[in-house]
């Protein structure tokens, strides 16, 4: 799920100053509530940065990864990644990308979500985000700018959440193992052989897997295949393809885990989401 392209110095350069403006028009207004539209081109990144507010970054089109200290998570279209404030993240696009991000106080309304992950995103969701994305600050104080501003902050916490995140491991022979199994994921993956590695029985290695992810082996690895799938389905690959690559048996067990995790089999799901 890493770049395969090099960057360019100069779109390095001009993302990096982009991104600067943006940021210092950021920390000094005084709006509740912010929304940005912005377009990537494939394989664009912007390096490591936080912010004071938190944000909620919508991939209408595209694939974006955000890479954090504690993990790595996969914003397919049409879904968001809640990033709360003060996150150091990195950004990686996949595809060109047309995005929607919303920045809010962190304290502005109560429930707001306090941890890090991808949602899907709710059609009135959606459409406050539309509507928003073509204020001007000019009009922000017009009754009809304050509506929508605050029916799309209220909105935040009923957004869905979706199994799009791979938290990483503190201990090293851990996250070592972890990484090997991103680069190359697959389903067939044994615990037995990962406790071995570690010098650990099955019994203290399960344990020591959730203390460190605050997942079960099998879960992790059905999300990191779920993450290596979806940019792959997205570019045209057969699901029979991707099954089969990722050590699933059939692709009625590939189809049954995707829909499970997404709540809905893998070309009923490609159907929903908007041509680029």
């Amino acid at each position: 799920m890493g770049q395969t392209k090099t960057v360019s110095p100069a779109r390095l350069h001009e993302i990096e100053r982009f991104q600067s403006e943006w940021w210092a028009t950021l920390e000094n207004s005084n709006d509740t509530v912010l929304v940005r539209p912005t377009r990537y081109a494939d394989h664009d990144h912007v390096a490591d940065h936080s912010h004071t507010r938190s944000q909620l970054l919508y991939a209408m089109t595209g694939i974006v990864t955000v890479t954090t200290s504690a993990g790595r998570w996969m914003v397919p279209p049409e879904h968001a990644l809640w990033l709360p404030a003060g996150t150091v993240h990195a950004v990686d696009i996949l595809g060109e990308v047309e995005m929607r991000s919303v920045y809010v106080i962190p304290d502005a309304l109560p429930g707001l979500p306090g941890h890090l992950h991808v949602t899907a995103l709710t059609p009135l969701m959606r459409s406050l985000i539309e509507a928003a994305s073509e204020f001007s600050i000019e009009n922000r104080a017009d009754p009809r700018t304050i509506f929508i501003m605050g029916a799309l902050m209220h909105e935040i916490p009923r957004l869905p959440e979706r199994p799009l995140g791979l938290p990483f491991p503190a201990d090293a022979r851990l996250a070592s193992l972890c990484h090997d199994f991103i680069e190359a994921p697959s389903s067939s993956a044994a615990i037995d052989r990962w406790a071995e590695t570690l010098g650990m029985s099955r019994r203290t290695f399960t344990r020591f897997f959730r203390r460190q992810t605050g997942l079960p082996l099998s879960t992790w690895r059905q999300q990191a295949c779920l993450m290596a799938a979806l940019p792959r389905l997205s570019a045209g690959h057969s699901v029979t393809r991707v099954a089969l690559d990722l050590g699933y048996e059939s692709t009625a067990a590939f189809t049954t885990m995707f829909r499970r995790m997404m709540g809905a089999p893998p070309r009923t799901y490609l159907k929903r989401q908007p041509a680029p």
